[in-house]
């Protein structure tokens, strides 16, 4: 077998009896043995930091919504609190205007079995690095163009979606002393593949099949 890289669940374990993006589905992507997940944070229009990967919600825009609206979505502090101690996290950021808010909740419960803050946009990892020169931070990449821009930004993760990945990319990014995670894989071949490469995570919807593939039980 080759080297085990980390096994995340993608916005928690993705099954038809749990919600994504919940406590309930990170719980169960523990429970299937992943070490950690990946989650969406947006900001609502109240200040509150709410776990949920869509703009809108349930007829809501999530940054036009007011306190009494949208509570039952759990909260980063809740993430933090709850799975801090016994999974990695990835935390993405969707939107301008968490810095401050984020900075906070990671001072008072910092993760103890390691995280990243990850996203799409180089403007927020730029004023997260500027806030707190301690927080690690990963670009999420879907194109080429985006990918380009990793080696200008304070990195310490760079994160691809898989079919941008090749082991040249692998040994470089190795080479700067950066890790590298893998979204969003859900067929073994391509598990194993990434992990023969040396990839330094795996996150995939299919919790059950990545654990099974990368770290199967013995007899």
């Amino acid at each position: 077998m080759p080297r085990t890289p980390l096994l995340l669940a993608h916005r928690g374990a993705r099954t038809t009896t749990v919600a994504e993006n919940t406590l309930e589905a990170f719980a169960l992507a523990h429970e299937h043995g992943c070490q950690g997940f990946e989650f969406d944070v947006r900001l609502t229009a109240s200040g509150r930091a709410i776990i949920c990967h869509e703009p809108k919600v349930k007829g809501i825009t999530v940054a036009k919504a007011t306190a009494a609206q949208l509570v039952d979505f759990p909260v980063l502090q809740d993430v933090l609190a709850q799975f801090g101690e016994k999974a990695f996290l990835d935390i993405e950021v969707k939107v301008p205007g968490l810095g401050s808010q984020l900075v906070q909740a990671l001072r008072e419960d910092p993760p103890r079995s390691g995280y990243v803050v990850s996203s799409f946009l180089p403007d927020v990892l730029i004023e997260l690095s500027i806030r707190s020169g301690s927080i690690p931070l990963g670009l999420i990449c879907e194109d080429k163009k985006q990918l380009r821009r990793w080696q200008d930004l304070p990195l310490q993760y760079v994160i691809p979606q898989h079919s941008l990945i090749t082991q040249d990319l692998v040994q470089q990014v190795h080479k700067a002393r950066r890790m590298i995670f893998a979204w969003t894989v859900n067929d073994k071949r391509t598990m194993l593949r990434l992990a023969e490469w040396g990839v330094d995570g795996i996150i995939s919807d299919k919790t059950e099949l990545l654990v099974k593939t990368l770290r199967p039980r013995p007899n």
